[in-house]
């Protein structure tokens, strides 16, 4: 399956400029992972913040959509899969990104994307590096994706300063998150989800 053509029939909500529109926290999508996230973050994790719940149940449902997951491109156009490409392309001083807002937003992609494959799919990192011959581990996703919520909760200025707290939040608890993420993808395969398949076909 290609990565672009997205995952089964999920649906794709766009605003004007192309730029993503988040899920309503009333699509069925979104409230089935937030009964799910809410739930596994309690019980198993101690976590009953609902910014982090409802941003990582939101999270879920948008890279339910493959150009979500693939959104960030090079200069070329081209989605980047590849974590250690995304970092450079982050970088604002040595990399190409033409500003400090270019830089949180791939961040925070960054973060999102390593929370989401280390979290549900971590299976698939090998498959990553073994295609790619990279070098780069579970454990250097997992400090790529905690380093760059780090980093997103330091623009706390202007429009940015609402959510910092939140972003400070999944860099502390990355692993939480992560270990979380897993028992709702237990969930998930118990449930013979036609989501777990469908993201196993596309990214194995």
């Amino acid at each position: 399956m290609n990565a672009r053509n997205g995952l089964g029939n999920s649906r794709r909500l766009r605003v004007s400029g192309g730029e993503p529109k988040m899920i309503p926290e009333s699509h069925p999508l979104q409230q089935f992972f937030l009964e799910l996230v809410g739930r596994h973050y309690a019980e198993e994790i101690g976590i009953r913040d609902p910014q982090v719940v409802n941003y990582v149940a939101q999270l879920l449902a948008e890279f339910c959509d493959a150009e979500q997951l693939y959104k960030i491109r090079n200069g070329g156009g081209q989605p980047l899969t590849d974590v250690g490409e995304m970092l450079v392309e982050s970088n604002p001083v040595y990399g190409p990104a033409p500003s400090f807002d270019r830089e949180r937003q791939v961040r925070k992609h960054i973060g999102d994307y390593t929370l989401f494959f280390t979290g549900m799919f971590p299976e698939s990192i090998n498959h990553f590096r073994l295609r790619r011959a990279r070098t780069e581990s579970f454990l250097d996703w997992m400090k790529a994706g905690k380093e760059s919520y780090f980093i997103v909760s330091k623009f706390e200025y202007f429009e940015y300063a609402k959510v910092a707290p939140l972003f400070a939040n999944l860099s502390r608890n990355f692993e939480q998150c992560v270990y979380g993420l897993n028992r709702v993808k237990n969930d998930l395969q118990e449930m013979q989800h036609p989501i777990v398949r469908q993201a196993n076909e596309l990214l194995m």
